[in-house]
């Protein structure tokens, strides 16, 4: 392909997505074309041919992607922890994917190995580890890996070329933290069956005495308790760990402290809600998802280690003078210290979107979305139709349509699973469930930082009306109440 050619398709390509955005911000946008899977895969056509097509060829097939893709930068999208457009993301995308490199060694990757050093020294100092490393990884579940891993390795030194054996290693959890650490026991060679789930409190914080309670009673067994993981804002309460007084609990028994703060880490840029993470400098590890709050583009995440040389321990491996090589800038090459060989250059995102923002702006944005929270509790709380679960501690809206005490709880169950398909189904919102206590509750998250009061205002009112039509049918296993 000549240069010219190219240019006008990389144009038209930008001038796709300029609209494809630009729709996301029109109110009468849907937040998705939802159909059934089996029927879409049947209408798009999925198959790959065995002759190749021009490039012109493939912008239909491009604009087909958009146009069946869930709008995650409008306003109609309170499902994930994660919500809106980062344009210093986008731009940083193109320029690492034309660039094309990896981030196994300086060598390939100069200024980008450079970056993210800087990047894991400044993220070190806002938790609080004055000598820590860390790495950029695949997301928030590979961070908390790294960091069992490495408490396994601490507590069990001879497991990284021998294997685990017959272990005696504990590991513990709020039973709100996330299903990452299942995951990571199992691949660690632990077994999920030595994970336990330490109960939490009425707004969803480990009760720190039933962790002393548990420990306990795993070395009375004659176990070794070697891990527990805080949550600094679960997944469905947005709550924080009391990480004080979990710590110190830790210290008392020489347990490697985790902080998966990969939702709420961005407090520690306010000084009005910093105190939600206070303690953080007492862990020995901490997961940083920069693409939940921060807003950057997945996936960039980092795991954080108050140790340095610990990832090298942990990480490294034999074999591996086919491509680092000694050298002036060996102590640069990053690869040696991550379980990826190809890694891609996440950390430009992140420092381009800080260079844009500024870590006074991350600051605002914290507080203006914490702000809008409290609002948006308070119009709960303000209509009779509606009950709100908990005071929000977070960006964590939990709540449910329940209009009159003397229903049953299982038809207000009903009654909401319906309201959240048809607000998906229909394309008015995509907003996600879960469970509180047993029952359904509405968990709307507020991470677009472009939300407004009235956005909140309009989607309550679609819940109410919607559950008002709902509620007197028999059968409310439907997709559209009307």
């Amino acid at each position: 392909m000549d240069n010219e050619n190219f240019a006008n398709i990389l144009h038209e390509t930008v001038e796709m997505i300029v609209a494809y955005w630009r729709k996301n911000l029109q109110p009468e946008a849907p937040v998705l074309l939802y159909e059934k899977a089996d029927i879409l895969a049947e209408q798009l056509n999925l198959t790959v041919p065995n002759q190749g097509n021009n490039l012109e060829n493939l912008l239909p097939l491009m604009q087909l992607y958009l146009d069946y893709s869930v709008r995650t930068s409008g306003k109609k999208f309170f499902n994930q922890l994660w919500a809106g457009a980062d344009i210093t993301g986008v731009l940083a995308e193109m320029i690492t994917t034309a660039s094309n490199t990896s981030m196994s060694t300086y060598e390939i990757a100069p200024i980008a190995t450079l970056i993210e050093l800087e990047l894991i020294k400044t993220l070190n100092n806002l938790v609080g580890f004055s000598e820590g490393e860390g790495i950029f990884v695949t997301g928030g579940s590979n961070a908390n890996l790294i960091a069992l891993l490495s408490a396994r390795n601490q507590f069990l030194p001879s497991a990284k070329n021998q294997g685990v054996g017959d272990h005696k290693l504990v590991a513990f959890v709020s039973d709100q933290a996330h299903y990452s650490f299942l995951k990571a026991m199992n691949i660690a060679g632990l077994g999920t069956d030595n994970l336990i789930k330490i109960p939490s409190d009425d707004q969803g914080r480990m009760i720190p005495t039933e962790l002393a309670r548990a420990i306990a009673l795993v070395k009375s067994e004659g176990k070794i308790p070697f891990f527990v993981a805080a949550t600094a804002g679960t997944t469905v309460l947005g709550a924080f760990d009391l990480l004080e007084e979990i710590a110190t609990l830790c210290d008392r028994s020489n347990i490697w402290l985790h902080i998966d703060a990969a939702w709420g880490c961005p407090v520690l840029f306010s000084e009005k809600y910093q105190h939600l993470l206070k303690g953080s400098h007492l862990a020995d590890s901490f997961t940083w998802d920069a693409h939940k709050l921060m807003g950057v583009p997945l996936i960039c995440s980092a795991i954080l280690i108050k140790q340095a040389g610990t990832l090298l321990d942990v990480c490294g491996s034999g074999d591996t003078d086919y491509i680092f090589h000694p050298q002036e800038n060996q102590d640069y090459d990053l690869g040696i210290m991550s379980l990826q060989c190809g890694r891609k250059v996440d950390a430009f995102k992140l420092w381009l979107a800080w260079q844009y923002y500024g870590t006074q702006g991350y600051g605002q944005r914290v507080e203006y979305l914490l702000s809008l929270a409290s609002y948006t509790a308070d119009a709960i709380q303000a209509d009779q139709r509606l009950k709100l679960i908990l005071a929000p501690q977070f960006l964590n809206i939990c709540f449910r349509y329940q209009p009159d005490d003397h229903l049953s709880a299982e038809k207000v169950d009903k009654i909401n699973l319906a309201i959240r398909e048809y607000l998906w189904k229909s394309g008015k919102y995509l907003v996600n469930y879960a469970y509180y206590q047993g029952r359904v509750i509405i968990r709307l998250i507020l991470a677009n930082p472009d939300l407004q009061p009235s956005d909140l205002d309009d989607f309550l009112l679609t819940v109410v009306e919607c559950g008002d039509r709902l509620l007197h049918q028999q059968d409310i296993n439907i997709s559209h109440p009307n």
